[in-house]
């Protein structure tokens, strides 16, 4: 794509350090769309009358509108440009967030769940991509820290949820309030970002293909390590509960204690992405997070659990950014293949909880949790699927910054 003065510019322009903060901020309204939605989910429920079986089905439609919409995200920044497209789909997602707590039951809220997520996924494909092109115009990692910072939304949605909750907020007034905001804080945020163009010649991108050998390499590397993230998340409260004998509170501290772990080292990956470049960053959170899911398994103590968690969290924090990064560099259009890796990164979130749900109930918890074991230890063997391509103009895994050239 043509970026006509911002594709031109240096590292040092300030254009594109404030495109930086701007696609920064949109991460963090995304993470804030899907952390509000998230505490609000028993209340849309209760008002539904489904029981669990049904609400599950319901809570798959997000994945599944994400994985057929994420392809077109691309046509919408050719056609539009890249400022104009995300700033759409964005709002599309921030409007999206009201719908839910709108709906009388299971088949509305099947629709509500897959238009939130076809949105969601085709803005996370959007300002993904942007990150990537950013990161090369500055020419030293950011991607990990575009991921903290949509952790860091994330955090602070829950938290907005909580405090609704708590209160006794229905969530129709608290999520329409919500979405409003957002929107209009995704709408000023949009304004930043890099406005990419393409060239007079260039075809727009297709609707559908088939992922290139390069993108299902990388998607590997994703799927090990959501698969991993999606399992902790859902599973470590109840592992505390049912193997370890917790009570509640520590069992809920410790899916906290494990989201905020990924939210900072993310925040602070980049550093360690520039100075040790990808993929040995990679294969040492793999290191790091078989030995955490190995603690997990083996412990006896809340405490030694928790330990585990937090560096199975530290170990995949990551690589989920970089996967996004090292499909950016696959040819001329990043867009497609970023749609690409999100879709398997997608299907292992959809895939891991209820594996790891079914694997427990024939066996016991501490199975599937070996099974994530091995599937983080993985990340050292397909970590060399982010190797940066020879000549790419940013070789982030030899440098972090024009100034160490």
């Amino acid at each position: 794509m043509d970026g006509s003065t911002d594709g031109r510019t240096d590292p040092g322009d300030p254009r594109v350090r404030r495109a930086r903060l701007a696609i920064a901020a949109v991460f963090a309204v995304h993470g804030a769309v899907s952390g509000n939605l998230a505490t609000r989910i028993p209340w849309i429920q209760e008002h539904t009358g489904i029981g669990p079986g049904l609400l599950g089905l319901a809570l798959t439609c997000p994945a599944v509108g994400a994985a057929l919409a994420m392809p077109l995200a691309g046509r919408v920044g050719h056609r539009y440009g890249s400022r104009a497209g995300l700033r759409a789909l964005l709002c599309l997602l921030c409007a999206s967030l009201a719908l839910p707590a709108l709906c009388p039951g299971l088949v509305a809220l099947c629709g509500a769940m897959a238009v939130y997520g076809a949105a969601s996924g085709m803005a996370d494909v959007a300002m993904n991509a942007l990150g990537v092109r950013t990161e090369e115009l500055l020419g030293r990692p950011v991607m990990s820290g575009l991921h903290g910072m949509w952790s860091v939304g994330a955090l602070a949605g829950s938290a907005a949820g909580t405090v609704a909750a708590h209160t006794g907020t229905g969530a129709r007034l608290h999520l329409g309030l919500a979405a409003v905001v957002l929107l209009g804080l995704g709408v000023l945020v949009c304004h930043g970002v890099l406005d990419l163009r393409p060239g007079p010649d260039e075809d727009a991108p297709p609707r559908f293909a088939l992922p290139r050998r390069a993108v299902l390499a990388i998607g590997a590397v994703g799927f090990c390590a959501v698969f991993a993230e999606g399992a902790s998340l859902d599973w470590s409260a109840v592992y505390l509960r049912d193997v370890i004998g917790s009570d509640a509170g520590v069992a809920a501290a410790c899916t906290t204690a494990f989201s905020c772990t990924m939210a900072v080292a993310r925040l602070a990956g980049d550093a360690v992405v520039g100075r040790f470049g990808p993929v040995r960053t990679v294969r040492a959170g793999g290191v790091l997070a078989g030995l955490g899911g190995t603690l997990v398994v083996c412990a006896h103590e809340a405490v030694q659990a928790m330990a585990g968690f937090g560096l199975l969290g530290l170990g995949i924090a990551v690589v989920v950014p970089l996967a996004f990064a090292a499909a950016g560099r696959i040819g001329p259009e990043p867009s497609g293949a970023i749609a690409g890796v999100a879709t398997i990164t997608y299907t292992s979130w959809l895939v891991a909880p209820g594996l790891i749900g079914q694997l427990a109930h024939a066996t016991s918890l501490t199975v599937p949790f070996t099974l994530v074991t091995v599937t983080a230890a993985g990340l050292t063997v397909v970590a060399g699927a982010l190797r940066t391509p020879s000549g790419h103009a940013v070789e982030t895994a030899a440098v972090s910054s024009p100034a160490r050239r």
